[in-house]
């Protein structure tokens, strides 16, 4: 017996959670989504096969479009809210991943870096090239040793007369092969006022073309295809003492711009589930299976249903954490670390679970489910891992560190 159709709901409508936002931040969201369907959408499944993105070209129309940095005031900034910069990451990652970290290690992780710690030159020489796209930064933290304890990092500055001379190398850099500003953190000889030890961390930014300066890209990459990922390699590469970031002293500076960077994430990924959702509704109404639709089977409801829930529910956290971030209270760490950890997991099961809507389909670029899926297996892992956001959690319900035991 057939039946008749009834009206159909969007994932935003059943719990209505776009109400949520004003409509001058959903409107700014549309304006995105719609440059996004234009530019990037039809070509995201071939670049990620290719295992590459045009970041330059890509990069001065988010430039254009008012992106990056966003979230950041002047220098060519537009001053937006948390908010505001969030629904943009959540409409970058409906698309890939792979689009919104160019845009988050951009804005959130080396020019906040810049805007927040640097000198006023620094920022007069970088921040308006970067927020119109013209100069692409990366952020230099994680080794190929040392990952989530970035204490241990073994790059080193060391006094040369007036210059600093660094030597190391960074790995998992998004960006770097591409880039023409790095920012990047050694240990040096200053003595770490609070612990009385050597080894104060430092900030310095890098143009990409001063001597000694490697940027090799990473190959062979399963997920997060379409982003360019390398390494840096620093050789003896003198620096004068204005490339240093004078206001950062300590972890304090990269963990500042990491947490930027977690809250970008938090939106982020809801735009994954959110995609993921509006394709499966699409390949189930029009996909017949003993001669019904496949949205007409009872299982298939039933992986809807939970995905609208899921999506729904880390929508809803991502919003209440912006609205936290745009409070003059603020935002905590222990809060961004939730919202990190709830939403990347939760995006990534309900990319999997639709997954197998689609059948053999599913495995193609054709469809995006699968891509999203994996592309998150490595949000999920940087800009801290899932064990470690556990931990920061755990530290503040119970008042115990239990990172080093």
């Amino acid at each position: 017996m057939t039946q008749s159709k009834g009206r159909t709901l969007a994932p935003d409508e059943i719990l209505a959670v776009d109400q949520i936002f004003d409509q001058d931040d959903l409107d700014w969201a549309g304006v995105v989504r719609g440059w996004l369907d234009e530019n990037v959408r039809e070509q995201i499944g071939d670049w990620y096969l290719e295992g590459t993105i045009p970041a330059r070209e890509l990069a001065e129309g988010l430039g254009e479009l008012g992106v990056l940095g966003m979230h950041l005031d002047g220098y060519g900034c537009a001053g937006s809210t948390a908010t505001q910069y969030g629904l943009a990451c959540r409409e970058l990652e409906a698309v890939d991943s792979g689009l919104r970290s160019l845009v988050s290690v951009q804005g959130s992780l080396a020019m906040f870096s810049i805007h927040h710690w640097g000198s006023e030159e620094q920022k007069e020489e970088w921040l308006p090239r970067m927020a119109a796209g013209r100069a692409i930064g990366c952020f230099g933290l994680t080794e190929p040793d040392v990952g989530s304890d970035p204490a241990g990092m073994k790059t080193r500055a060391t006094r040369d007369g007036s210059d600093w001379i660094l030597n190391g190398a960074k790995m998992w850099i998004t960006n770097s092969p591409v880039s023409d500003v790095m920012v990047v953190w050694a240990k040096t000889d200053e003595v770490n006022e609070k612990t009385g030890e050597k080894g104060l961390v430092r900030g310095f930014v890098v143009p990409t073309d001063t001597p000694g300066v490697e940027v090799p890209e990473v190959k062979r990459k399963i997920s997060l295809r379409a982003s360019i990922t390398g390494e840096i390699v620093l050789d003896n590469v003198r620096l004068p003492e204005s490339a240093m970031l004078p206001k950062a002293s300590g972890l304090k500076g990269p963990l500042s711009a990491l947490s930027e960077a977690r809250f970008g994430i938090v939106f982020g990924v809801t735009g994954a589930a959110r995609d993921a959702l509006e394709e499966a509704l699409r390949y189930t109404d029009t996909r017949i299976q003993f001669d019904r639709p496949l949205s007409s089977f009872q299982i298939s409801q039933q992986k809807l249903a939970k995905a609208f829930g899921q999506y729904s529910s880390i929508t809803l956290t991502a919003a209440h954490i912006g609205r936290l971030k745009d409070s003059s209270a603020g935002v905590r760490p222990e809060q961004i670390s939730l919202g990190k950890m709830v939403n990347v997991d939760t995006a990534m099961n309900v990319c999997r679970d639709l997954r197998a809507l689609f059948g053999g389909s599913g495995i193609t670029s054709e469809y995006s489910p699968l891509r999203h899926a994996v592309n998150l297996e490595t949000v999920l892992t940087y800009e801290g891992t899932h064990e470690v956001h556990q931990l920061t959690l755990g530290r503040a319900m119970t008042g115990i560190n239990a990172f080093a035991n």
